[in-house]
């Protein structure tokens, strides 16, 4: 099996930062050593990568992402094969995607559909979350054999979207109580989707169309008594290990902190969209431009203090992981189907590309510290989702390397930086003041000198374990 020899970079973990030199054999990391020792251990690689002046940390892990999902009467604009190609692009070597049960399915149809969509396409690795969708006895027995016997040991349920996912108070508990059994963690896609389809057949009838009113319709009280909500059930069920998705509220961190600091095991994920961009800036752009930035929790208005306070809770560890919730659509035909009636445009953006080089640009506006940001964005999705030999640089580890260049810049445009299969960028204009230099998985380099060295179909199915982040 081939050695790779990574030299003179500087090794960044969850837990600080070194001098040293990574030993790849084969598709798992071999060894640390002390910068320049290899010849002394009288290693020879087969090829060295020079990382002077570069920090090398561990392949991303994009907890949250959506291939090919149906929404709203289109697809998601990006498959397993374009949509990990463009994770690899930015740093990613893992991704976690959903299967998806709504009402009358059968979990294990959904799970092998899944499995045969993503099979063979995917150039990084990859793992599933199951979206249950309808809770009854057969969906709950398959839970529980789902984590004993096929590596998904996580749930999504919605408190949104009401006839499509979908969930109320009694089916939730019920599918909590099932977790709480087998050890798994339940997601929550925490919005009141009953107050919310109240707000916008007021704001339609009343002519208010825009896409800026995607956000008015679903205030954050709508987001925090969800959260508040979830939180109380998972209690009820038993302590249930409670993880809420893509958070844009301060009020609804704020119950996740509350509830952290009285013992509970509760967290919460945020995305850089709701780190940077605006209702003003964005969503409220002229004419239907703001559609691009329709997702669902909604952008936040940049007048208030949800960007500042979602900030703090990364570096406080309110928020324990960045994730994308990648879910692209064009604009054209996509998009626009929502022309006249935004509540029709489809939800949803595009970033797995984006996550590790917007989040960098936290670490140099002074957000969060380097260690953090490999944390947040490696280790603890890794951790979180009993990936057991992603998110580190260890012996026994896969190989799964970024190499990041803090002193070359990326631009970040359809015209720039932009390899995701839609036709315009979530993060149009944003100049990141660090780069994207050469990606290793499984101890192949996919991505080196901007140039893409990866193969549709070197990305393996993960079976996961239960979440580490609590034993």
């Amino acid at each position: 099996m081939a050695t790779t020899l990574i030299s003179g970079g500087t090794v960044v973990s969850a837990i600080g930062r070194r001098e040293a030199d990574v030993l790849i054999d084969g598709e798992s990391i071999a060894a640390i050593l002390a910068p320049g020792h290899a010849a002394a251990y009288g290693i020879t690689p087969d090829s060295v990568i020079d990382a002077t002046g570069k920090y090398v940390v561990p392949g991303g892990v994009d907890a949250h992402v959506h291939m090919s999902l149906p929404f709203g009467g289109t697809v998601s604009a990006d498959d397993f094969d374009t949509g990990s190609r463009a994770a690899a692009w930015g740093g990613v070597t893992t991704i976690v995607d959903f299967a998806s049960q709504q009402v009358g399915q059968d979990v294990y149809e959904t799970l092998a559909a899944r499995h045969e969509e993503a099979a063979g396409e995917c150039h990084v690795d990859y793992a599933f979350h199951q979206i249950i969708g309808d809770v009854n006895e057969a969906s709950l027995k398959a839970m529980t054999y789902l984590v004993d016997n096929e590596g998904i040991t996580s749930f999504k349920m919605f408190m949104a979207y009401p006839g499509v996912y979908y969930s109320d108070d009694g089916q939730i508990l019920r599918a909590m109580q099932n977790a709480s059994e087998s050890g798994a963690l339940m997601m929550m896609h925490a919005e009141n989707g009953i107050a919310i389809d109240v707000l916008i057949g007021q704001a339609l009838a009343r002519g208010e169309t825009d896409p800026k009113y995607h956000a008015f319709t679903r205030p954050e009280e709508t987001e925090s008594e969800a959260t508040h909500r979830a939180i109380k059930l998972a209690r009820v069920a038993g302590n249930v290990p409670l993880y809420i998705v893509h958070m844009s509220a301060s009020e609804a961190l704020e119950e996740v902190s509350r509830a952290q600091h009285m013992g509970l095991n509760v967290f919460a994920e945020t995305c850089p969209q709701y780190l940077y961009l605006s209702i003003e800036d964005h969503l409220a752009q002229p004419g239907f431009e703001g559609s691009k930035w329709v997702c669902s929790t909604p952008l936040r208005s940049k007048h208030e203090h949800h960007h500042k306070d979602l900030w703090k809770g990364l570096r406080m560890n309110e928020l324990a992981v960045v994730s994308t919730d990648h879910c692209p659509f064009c604009f054209k035909d996509q998009k626009e189907l929502g022309l006249g009636d935004f509540s029709k445009i489809p939800n949803g953006m595009g970033g797995v590309e984006h996550r590790m080089e917007m989040i960098y640009q936290g670490v140099v506006m002074g957000e969060m510290t380097l260690e953090r940001w490999v944390e947040t964005c490696c280790t603890t999705p890794a951790r979180m989702f009993g990936l057991d030999k992603k998110g580190v640089l260890e012996p026994g580890a896969d190989a799964d390397v970024l190499v990041w260049d803090p002193n070359a810049q990326t631009r970040i445009g359809v015209n720039d930086k932009h390899h995701m299969n839609f036709d315009h960028s979530s993060f149009e204009g944003f100049v990141v003041d660090g780069k994207v230099d050469t990606v290793i998985s499984r101890g192949m380099v996919v991505v080196q000198n901007d140039t893409y060295l990866g193969r549709k179909g070197h990305g393996r199915f993960v079976k996961r374990g239960l979440s580490t982040y609590l034993h």
